[in-house]
This record gives structure tokens, sequence and C-alpha cells, in this order.
């Protein structure tokens, strides 16, 4: 939808991307904005050999071992006013044969930076990078940013958004960067005001994930009164 509407020149004014946003009833969170998404494949290579002989292979999670130490150490940033810090963790970590007698000839380790707009895709890789070159690592290592981080300050959208909920709910609201990723990340690349309201998410990927009925009806209240805000 957004490149089919970028290649008719077409933009819009406001955005409500309808996640579940809420947390403990309808209208207490409302997201203006999401970290960034990067995961990284990285093989650290060494020598299979046998564990009898190990002056004759290359432990390569020995010598994975303080180089990760020093990912897992790193303070990335600080954040900032709509930001938690960027973090680093691992996903998963795999090597060896499955035998006991066999030193393993690589280590792979899977890694995602949830990240913040206090840091930009291309610092991030280059300190890893600095990182691992610092250990002397024999290593591959491939990226993949799955979303960019956006941010919606306060303005005109979250103020009508803001109003609808109390209006309708009495709830005050607060604005929230946490979780995961959203189509907001797209839809921010040529929408100037995007924020994310929906019912809550206590069951979100879970088995029988549901919404409420009772949260419906006024949820379709809210945005309807926004509505009436904003084109007023």
């Amino acid at each position: 939808m957004v490149e089919a509407l970028h290649a008719r020149g077409e933009k819009m004014d406001y955005c409500i991307v309808g996640e579940p946003t809420s947390t403990h009833t309808l209208g207490d969170c409302v997201k203006n904005g999401r970290r960034g998404s990067m995961s990284g494949k990285l093989v650290v290579k060494g020598v299979q050999g046998h564990i009898a002989y190990p002056h004759l292979a290359k432990n390569p999670v020995h010598l994975l071992a303080p180089a990760l130490a020093d990912l897992v150490a790193e303070k990335w940033d600080d954040g900032n006013e709509y930001f938690p810090p960027t973090t680093w963790q691992v996903s998963n970590i795999h090597s060896g044969t499955g035998a006991s007698n066999v030193i393993p000839g690589h280590a792979d380790v899977m890694f995602n930076f949830r990240f913040s707009t206090a840091s930009t895709v291309e610092g991030l890789q280059k300190r890893v990078h600095a990182i691992l070159d610092k250990h002397g690592l024999e290593y591959d290592l491939h990226w993949s940013v799955s979303g960019l981080p956006f941010l919606t300050p306060r303005g005109a959208l979250s103020n009508a958004l803001e109003k609808a909920i109390v209006d309708e709910t009495g709830v005050a609201t607060e604005l929230s960067t946490t979780g995961g990723t959203s189509d907001g990340r797209f839809i921010a690349r040529l929408c100037p005001q995007v924020v994310e309201f929906g019912p809550p998410n206590g069951s979100i990927h879970k088995i029988d994930e549901h919404i409420e009925v009772k949260f419906i009806d006024p949820l379709k209240n809210v945005y309807r009164r926004v509505l009436e805000q904003l084109i007023a």
C-alpha cells in the first residue's frame, strides 16, 4: 500500500494503526513510535578436531566467549526522551556435531538489536565488527534490518486521540514506544503523524489470541471522536 501511494504521489496527514496497544484497560496506552529491529547471523570459524588433541584444533566457542562477554556488556546508547536505551540480545547459539569428543569447526550465533533513534544501523554494525575484530576472530556476519525506528512527537493527532480516549472511557492515556515493530514503520515514510491505538494486548501471540467483545464498541467510538476533531 505504501509503495502504491508513493508511486501516485499521495500523502497522508494522519494515520492510526489499529495495533493492540492498551495494557490493562482500553485507552491506557498509545504508541507514538517504535524501536527499530536489526538481526545478525554470526558464524565464528574454528578448526574441528578431537577433544583429546586440542593443539590440532581451534575451538570457536572458546574464541567467541570473550567477544560475546564484551557484546553483552556494551552500552549502545542512553536512549532519549521517548525511547529506552538500545538493547542487544542473543536469540540462539549453536555449535558442534552432538558428539562429546569432537571440537566444533564453527560456532553460530543469532542476535537482535532493538534500537532507538539515538543510534543508527551503520553505527551499531560498525561497533559490533570492531568488538569482533578486537578479539581477532575469523568470522562471517550477515545483517538484516526488519524495521527502522520511527517517532511521532506530540501533535494534533496524539492530542486528538488523547482527548477522544478520555471522553469515551474516562482513562488518561500515556504515550509509549515500547514493544515490537508494527506497520507504522512503513507508513511513517509518507505520513508525518503516525500513532497506534487498539484494545488490550494481554493475549498477543498466545494460543487463543483474542479481543474481548466489550472493547469493540468503545474502540470504534474513540476512532470516530478522533475523526470528528480532526475534520471539524
